[in-house]
């Protein structure tokens, strides 16, 4: 068991280390677990950045690792309104005229715990919004942290994010991982080897805007391969907003993403809890080396959607409270 932090491409970083795997976080830019790299079987799960991608990483960190989105996706025109506050936030796709993905993923966390145990190592980092803290306060003025855990042994990877509302006044909760999964994940195997399950249920008729219709439609012939055997996810465009449905797996229901190697029959797993009701399916075009199964707990422009909270996944955390969302990574 290991934990020490490393200099790593030029950059401070946390390396994790079991028997079976190994881990490294950057605490400076949204606490991203850049790396998952499972010993035995030779398995690298994340898109890692190589030392000429460090640049687009600290510029554009939601395509490595595993970025925390704070909210996930896109809000419509900037602006929403919750609990009779109103909430405006800075475009940044204005080809569309949304604002996506929160910048929580580019903040700096504090190591605030690590810990030791006979069979595992744990590392905790902490981000804290407030009114001197303004990065995210000026346009979400709620004084609230947010905390990471990531507990490693060598079973699996466990990833905690947690949200303590700190004010007088509900706070709205959205949350999502924009992860990219490689694709292949082991070496001499070829992109033609795998194919992704994922516990899709209904997919979301988007507009020209990538936004919600409020329609919910059944899945195609082709995506329904993501509830059965799986779907090829490469040498097409695929960008897919769906809501989650559990899988079964091993006889027992399933929420997440599976991506097989099916030529030397190797899973990655990719669990989540039921506070991730939502899921994005992103490729980027189809020709990069990985895939984006995104887990988020509401639904794309979730605050504005005229849809029941059940539906939409928009929760809200009391003065005082906290909430937390789990996913764990895994190979079998």
């Amino acid at each position: 068991m290991k934990i020490e932090k490393i200099s790593w491409q030029g950059i401070d970083a946390v390396l994790l280390e079991t028997n079976v795997y190994e881990a490294i976080i950057i605490p400076s830019v949204g606490a991203n677990l850049v790396k998952l790299y499972n010993k035995e079987k030779k398995v690298n799960i994340l898109r890692t950045p190589a030392s000429d991608e460090m640049e687009t990483f600290l510029t554009r960190p939601q395509v490595f690792g595993v970025p925390l989105l704070f909210p996930p996706n896109r809000i419509e025109d900037g602006k929403y309104s919750f609990a009779g506050k109103d909430y405006e936030f800075t475009i940044t796709i204005p080809a569309q005229n949304n604002y996506h993905h929160g910048i929580i993923k580019s903040q700096t966390f504090t190591v605030t715990r690590t810990r030791f145990s006979d069979d595992a190592v744990e590392l905790e980092a902490s981000f804290f919004s407030n009114r001197v803290n303004d990065a995210i306060f000026v346009n979400f003025p709620h004084d609230f942290v947010c905390k990471i855990r990531f507990i490693l042994t060598d079973n699996e990877l466990t990833h905690i994010v947690s949200f303590t509302n700190n004010g007088n006044e509900p706070m709205p909760i959205g949350v999502g991982f924009h992860t990219p999964i490689r694709l292949p994940f082991m070496e001499n195997t070829d992109k033609s080897d795998y194919k992704l399950r994922l516990s899709a249920g209904k997919r979301w008729e988007l507009s020209e805007r990538s936004l919600p219709t409020e329609k919910l439609l059944d899945l195609s012939a082709e995506e329904s391969n993501l509830r059965n055997e799986g779907m090829t996810v490469t040498g097409k465009p695929i960008e897919i907003a769906l809501t989650d449905e559990a899988i079964m797996e091993n006889g027992k229901p399933y929420h997440g993403a599976i991506l097989t190697n099916i030529k030397e029959n190797i899973s990655v797993y990719y669990e989540v809890d039921s506070q991730f009701k939502h899921w994005t399916l992103w490729n980027n075009g189809g020709e990069v080396d990985w895939v984006c199964p995104e887990p988020q707990t509401w639904a794309i422009n979730a605050p504005n959607l005229r849809l029941p909270r059940d539906i939409t996944g928009l929760q809200a955390v009391g003065a005082g409270k906290t909430w937390s969302g789990t996913t764990r990574f895994y190979v079998k």
